[in-house]
């Protein structure tokens, strides 16, 4: 059976085969979670129906409240049941979390916080965001075509440390009567060692070139953190490594995005550079991503909730549905059914098939069951 294993020595993520023979049988937890995630996922749970027909697999959906819908049902974003079903899962499929309906509640109750939990105690320390431009959607990107053609980034994104996570943390009364806020920005040598080890092993597998992220002319912690990557490059001298400023970054994306290939960087850095490198692709409803570094893995779109398009058929669920081809390829140890999704999706929007968010002239415009459909409809040909 596949299975995550963290290297203590070396801290970073393996896949481990027992043998040649490929599993068949797989638990997965599913967290449809508020706003149009639900929607998403009903469509990923199709995808997997047709792979579990097709290649005789034998799949355990195990579907558990999340977020708010959680909130609303036990009074908290992330219940042990919950949490208990994406420990004992071999993956977790997330659909998005959060809402305008929760936002005056107790910040340590929001729907946001069931994602800091599971991260925290999946121990999922590292977060794959790949960034990439299928060639039907070129000019469905504010970029002129000549710069994202052929575009293929992927930002890994440190996950449970950093400014997200670190305390003290809170909002506090000031002897003049006024409020004031803090949070903690924090990390350890070896959070960061960890981290730069993903990053240099993904990019051994590509084109070979880490553009590490930081503010080290300001922040004393992305100080250290520029040090600690470069000492960790010693051990990869087949990679090239350039360090990068935030801000300069984050215009370098826009000005000329194929001078990436792998990017590394801090929780929050890469939780805004992520998204800006997703719009590259023409639409956030595009991109999926991973978060692993313990046992189980966890899978999501890198949109949010959406809740102004909820329940209406407008959401994409393509990013979701190139998460599940992400599980197979890293939780499940099964690249070709990843690769038969990708071609599943290219083929359908070859086709000229589109949700509104990545609607233009000419084009056939679809619900999010629709797309669904026409996804599952190409893997079964």
């Amino acid at each position: 059976m596949n299975r995550f294993i963290v290297d203590t020595a070396r801290c970073h993520l393996l896949i481990i085969r027992k043998n040649f023979k490929m599993n068949q049988k797989y638990t997965i937890a599913l967290l449809p979670g508020d706003g149009i995630g639900p929607e998403v996922i009903k469509e990923a749970v199709k995808v997997l129906g047709s792979l579990e027909k097709s290649l005789g697999l034998e799949l355990s959906l195990n579907e558990v409240p999340v977020g708010g819908a959680a909130y609303e049902i036990e009074g908290h974003p992330l219940p042990a049941g919950t949490l208990n079903a994406a420990q004992e899962a071999d993956a977790v499929l997330l659909g998005a979390v959060g809402g305008p309906k929760w936002e005056k509640i107790d910040f340590s109750l929001r729907p946001e916080r069931a994602l800091l939990g599971l991260r925290s105690n999946l121990n999922l320390y590292a977060n794959l965001r790949p960034a990439k431009v299928f060639p039907a959607l070129v000019d469905a990107s504010s970029l002129k075509r000549e710069l994202i053609d052929n575009l293929d980034i992927m930002v890994i994104r440190e996950l449970t440390g950093g400014i997200y996570f670190g305390e003290p943390r809170g909002v506090e009364s000031l002897d003049d009567g006024t409020r004031r806020g803090f949070n903690t920005l924090v990390y350890t040598e070896e959070e960061i060692k960890r981290i730069a080890r993903v990053a240099f092993d993904v990019a051994r597998k590509r084109g070979k070139r880490v553009v590490s992220v930081d503010k080290a002319n300001v922040l004393e912690v992305t100080g250290l953190w520029r040090d600690v990557v470069t000492e960790v490059h010693e051990e990869y001298s087949d990679i090239v490594l350039e360090h990068m400023y935030v801000d300069n970054c984050a215009m370098q994306l826009v000005r000329a995005p194929k001078q990436f290939d792998v990017i590394v960087t801090t929780n929050m850095f890469g939780d805004i550079l992520s998204d800006e490198a997703s719009m590259l692709t023409g639409s956030i409803g595009m991109l999926p991503s991973a978060s692993v570094g313990g046992k189980t893995a966890m899978y999501e779109p890198i949109h949010g909730s959406a809740p102004d398009i909820a329940g209406k058929g407008l959401a994409n669920p393509l990013a979701t549905i190139l998460s599940v081809g992400m599980m197979f390829k890293y939780s499940f140890g099964r690249e070709e059914v990843n690769a038969k999704i990708e071609l599943a999706v290219e083929s359908v929007l070859d086709r000229g098939i589109r949700t509104r968010d990545i609607m233009s002239e000419e084009m056939t415009e679809v619900t999010t069951q629709q797309m669904g459909d026409e996804v599952v409809a190409e893997l079964e040909i």
